[in-house]
């Protein structure tokens, strides 16, 4: 299996804090995401890649081990959990990275290995302190996943599925109308196999919500800005006003002030798994003052002027 350095695809230095790294996958996710780069293999690839980088180095025992073992800190991991079963250790203590090659240069991966064969082989026969003979092998639970799964707004007002990459894989899912900035769902058995036939771990996913250039969302209500000419602001009239389903019509009442709002029931977005609810879309009238006058305009204005000097009631 190729070494991949988790450091370089994310382009960071081995001594990159949790921010720095979080930062950094979420640039590249967003560069390199499938949605972004249909048909595009070598970006799927890199999405994959960067999936993985961030899932080790953003736990910081999974970083710990990668940090101390390198490309086999997997096998290293697996050698710590099957040493602390066998209730001891070898005298003086296990130290440094260990070479021996679980999963390389060609040997035997870790799996393929019964526990009595491998305490064997580390610390010599009999020497694990009460290690499991042939034939009575104890299985282990793979390790959970943590991965991050973009979305912009608009995506997450709608039920859909999307196709989720993890280790090789590609996991279909189905991302319901609603789900929140940081909210994490499990998807239990998908994350890494056990070992020794023991049960997979799961995947957890947690969703990043990218802000709309037209929208902001609290909860499930949205707000929004709404230009309108002064004209229509101080006779009244019809405008169109966008939402995230469509262009709904809206009266503007004579007189309207700057920075008015007005509320949209039911236009704002679904709430999470309940069906039919929907929070409610408030909007904020800013009216626009008209620039470059013509003359025939200044004079219209002056003689209003004159006829209501403060511009008052």
């Amino acid at each position: 299996m190729e070494y991949i350095d988790y450091y370089k695809i994310l382009g960071l230095e081995k001594t990159a804090s949790a921010d720095e790294i979080k930062k950094a996958y979420r640039k590249l996710a967003r560069k390199f995401h499938p949605d972004l780069n249909p048909d595009n293999e070598e970006a799927k690839k890199k999405f994959q890649q960067i999936n993985e980088a961030h899932e080790v180095l953003s736990d910081p025992e999974k970083r710990k081990k990668y940090d101390q073992y390198g490309q086999n800190w997997k096998e290293g991991e697996a050698y710590e959990k099957a040493r602390q079963a066998g209730g001891g250790s070898r005298q003086g203590g296990f130290t440094g990275q260990y070479s021996g090659g679980f999963n390389a240069g060609g040997g035997a991966g870790f799996d393929d290995y019964d526990f009595s064969d491998f305490f064997s082989s580390m610390f010599g026969a009999g020497g694990a302190g009460g290690a499991k003979t042939s034939g009575q092998r104890r299985g282990y639970r793979g390790q959970d996943i943590q991965a991050e799964f973009p979305l912009d707004l608009r995506q997450a007002f709608h039920t859909h599925k999307q196709v989720f990459t993890v280790n090789g894989k590609n996991i279909r899912i189905t991302i319901p109308a609603g789900v929140e900035d940081q909210q994490v769902i499990r998807l239990k058995g998908h994350g890494s196999p056990g070992i020794n036939g023991g049960p997979a771990g799961d995947l957890y996913i947690t969703f990043t919500i990218h802000p709309d250039p037209h929208f902001q969302r609290r909860g499930s209500d949205l707000y929004a800005m709404q230009e309108i000419p002064l004209y229509t602001a101080i006779l009244g009239g019809e405008i169109l006003v966008n939402t995230l389903d469509g262009q709904v019509k809206l009266k503007i009442k004579p007189a309207t002030q700057n920075g008015t709002k007005v509320k949209l029931s039911g236009k704002g977005f679904p709430v999470y798994k309940k069906d039919g609810s929907f929070g409610d879309l408030y909007i904020t009238y800013k009216v626009l003052i008209p620039t470059d006058l013509s003359d025939e305009e200044k004079d219209l204005f002056t003689q209003l002027q004159k006829i209501n000097p403060h511009g008052s009631k």
